[in-house]
């Protein structure tokens, strides 16, 4: 096929000489820096974020959904380390659709994960300033300026280098992990489940273990997706690992272990130790008042506090690195302006998108921040991101499918063991939790303002997008006999 010729309703556009070579990426990672990668992305999880659940479903609606979520989170990562290697492009999610459904089901599953990755790290930037201020006694007026100071900070190091990047997430990685082993074990002796787990004041026909019913099972579904949300980022960094091939399914695998034994930890120690679920399930920073039973109200509380931050810290610097990777590969193929895509010419990072999504994200919790007076920033920026996620793991799961039945042929260097039905599974569990985002009336704020700016993606690529794709790695996979 020749450049500038149509292909359905897409048309591939001509590039300038040097086109691909302003925007080449470097290979540093091995299985090891990709599990660092992401289990720190996704670590922040059980610092801040999941404990709003409690509220919406209770110590036990928490619980049940976070089995179900098990459920799907493993359903996803055997199905993406079975694709990740087949097609080892930065595209990540995009990639694996466009070559199931074509330009339209690569651009929307894509549009889906960039919703998630711009709005991730700005959940996780509010719940930072949270623990900052409660360790500093700074007001909370003071909160966006923290915010400020790590988007700067952070994405200067993703900048700086992918070697960097990565002996960073490892590092952070390892210290949040240290932390949450620290918390495991100070908080054994003070857990009581009945007397603090089940605190929570029992709605009209719930109970101490339900206290919302059974509606709150699934009223707690996004909540507990933050325990595990962003390990399905691992395939954007396929261009720059040694070997993906290989690497690839291993760092997804021991990811996902590594991440099901922390998520069930935090939900139990951190909701049966005082003050209780109800006090920890409207805290900002739950994990410190956690400190502050085990250690008193007092410097090592503070300091450990302190210290949590790198959890936080891990999982913000590594969602920037794929929120970097994402729109460099969409950009690169034409379905976001092109210039987004121009790598560094000494560092060989995606620089111009990894600013133009820190100001995205920076700008979208402060318009939160500065909106309606009362609304929760980092619940509704949390839904917003879920928002984005689910609707990215139903295509995914969706390709996963379609491949398998289309695309026989594929080399596959790694089968998922769990096969369709496995995707099946997540892909149902995915739409369900897209429903339940609309129900929950206290968070439909943010779900409505990022399904309006998913709107917004689709019409820009109907009407200008499509008409300038060009051949990009994962383009010209998808158009091969």
């Amino acid at each position: 096929m020749s450049e500038g010729e149509k292909v359905g309703s897409v048309e591939y556009r001509p590039v300038e000489p040097g086109y691909f070579e302003k925007r080449q990426l470097k290979p540093y990672a091995r299985a090891f820096h990709l599990w660092a990668l992401g289990v720190g992305a996704v670590i922040s999880g059980d610092f801040y974020g999941w404990n709003f659940g409690l509220p919406a479903g209770g110590f036990g609606g928490l619980l049940l959904a976070t089995g179900i979520v098990t459920v799907l989170y493993l359903g996803l990562s055997y199905s993406i380390a079975e694709m990740s290697p087949a097609l080892p492009h930065t595209g990540g999610a995009y990639s694996f659709a466009r070559s199931a459904m074509g330009p339209w089901g690569g651009y929307v599953t894509g549009l889906g994960e960039n919703l998630e990755y711009i709005l991730t790290p700005a959940v996780i930037v509010v719940g930072s300033g949270a623990y900052l201020g409660a360790v500093f006694q700074t007001p909370e007026e003071y909160a966006p300026l923290w915010w400020l100071g790590a988007y700067v900070v952070f994405v200067a190091l993703n900048v700086w280098g992918v070697k960097l990047a990565f002996r960073f997430a490892i590092a952070i990685t390892l210290l949040a992990l240290a932390v949450l082993v620290v918390f495991f074990v100070g908080a054994v002796p003070h857990t009581d489940l009945d007397a603090h787990a089940l605190d929570i004041e029992p709605a009209e026909g719930g109970s101490r273990f339900l206290p919302m019913g059974w509606f709150g099972v699934f009223a707690a579904l996004p909540f507990a997706i933050w325990f595990y949300l962003g390990i399905e980022e691992l395939p954007l960094a396929a261009e720059e690992s040694h070997d993906p091939r290989r690497d690839m399914p291993r760092g997804i695998l021991l990811g996902i272990g590594t991440l099901i034994v922390l998520a069930f930890l935090t939900l139990f120690l951190n909701s049966a130790i005082s003050p209780g679920a109800a006090e920890v399930g409207a805290s900002q920073n739950p994990l410190y008042l956690a400190f502050q039973t085990i250690f008193g109200d007092g410097l090592v509380a503070k300091l450990l506090a302190l210290v949590a931050v790198a959890g936080l810290v891990a999982s913000f610097h590594t969602i920037m690195f794929a929120y970097g990777r994402q729109i460099y590969s969409l950009s690169r193929a034409g379905y976001f302006p092109r210039f987004l895509s121009i790598t560094h010419p000494r560092h060989k990072t995606p620089h111009v998108a990894l600013i133009a999504g820190g100001v995205l994200g920076y700008a979208v919790a402060l318009a939160i921040h500065y909106g309606p007076e009362g609304v929760p920033v980092g619940a509704v920026l949390l839904n917003m991101a879920v928002f984005g996620a689910v609707i990215s793991y139903v295509l995914q799961m969706l390709s996963f499918i379609l491949l398998r039945i289309r695309r026989p042929g594929i080399e596959r260097p790694y089968r998922s063991p769990l096969g369709i039905p496995g995707a099946a599974m997540a892909l149902a569990i995915s739409a369900l939790t897209l429903v339940f985002l609309f129900l929950n009336a206290d968070y439909r704020y943010g779900v409505v303002g990022a399904a309006v700016w998913y709107g917004l993606g689709l019409v820009y690529f109907a009407a200008w997008g499509r008409r300038r794709l060009v051949k990009s790695p994962e383009e010209a996979f998808a158009l091969r006999d």
